[in-house]
């Protein structure tokens, strides 16, 4: 398992704690730019290979595109609950993107049938290295269904701020992880 992408930690960059940014999978050069005076400071570019996005499988651009749009609902959205909700739905998409682009069909047993099981309890067998994102994440998945229930004060603002936050630095885990490039832009799906 490597822990530099397992552990979901919020602004261990701002902490100035490199062994806490590191658990993070968050290193100077992708932690987001420290503000300064009210404004921000452009970072660096960091070299990288270069990708082609037909390498990936399809079916995993279309959920990251789908999460990626999820999550500028919740950021858009008003209302804790609708930001709680789309938040998580992102981060569901995000999972199956993993799954679409690691998982393999099991091999089933004549005359048994496995029972349905979330991608919460999926993703740690695909992907090992982000088993306690998949627990940080199905530990809210209840709050996720009171919230769009629409049941008051589900969650409350900052649960849905940290929420999207956590789930921003999951998407662009998963990109890294998958040999993306940064999803900047999406590409069209005709």
């Amino acid at each position: 398992m490597v822990a530099s992408a397992a552990v979901p930690r919020r602004a261990a960059w701002q902490s100035g704690n490199a062994a806490s940014a590191a658990g993070a999978g968050i290193t100077p050069s992708t932690a987001p730019s420290p503000v300064r005076s009210g404004r921000e400071t452009p970072r660096p570019a960091v070299p990288r290979a270069p990708v082609r996005w037909s390498s990936a499988p399809p079916g995993a651009l279309d959920l990251l595109g789908h999460a990626r749009r999820a999550l500028a609902e919740a950021g858009e959205a008003t209302a804790p609950n609708e930001r709680y909700a789309a938040a998580h739905l992102a981060a569901l998409r995000t999972t199956a993107a993993v799954l679409a682009a690691r998982a393999r069909p099991e091999q089933e047993k004549p005359g048994r049938r496995r029972a349905p099981r979330s991608a919460w309890q999926l993703l740690p067998e695909v992907a090992p290295e982000l088993t306690e994102w998949a627990a940080y994440f199905a530990s809210g998945a209840r709050k996720r269904a009171a919230a769009e229930a629409g049941l008051p004060n589900a969650v409350t603002a900052r649960e849905a701020d940290d929420l999207i936050r956590d789930v921003e630095v999951f998407t662009t885990l998963v990109i890294r992880l998958l040999g993306l490039p940064p999803l900047t832009v999406m590409p069209e799906n005709g």
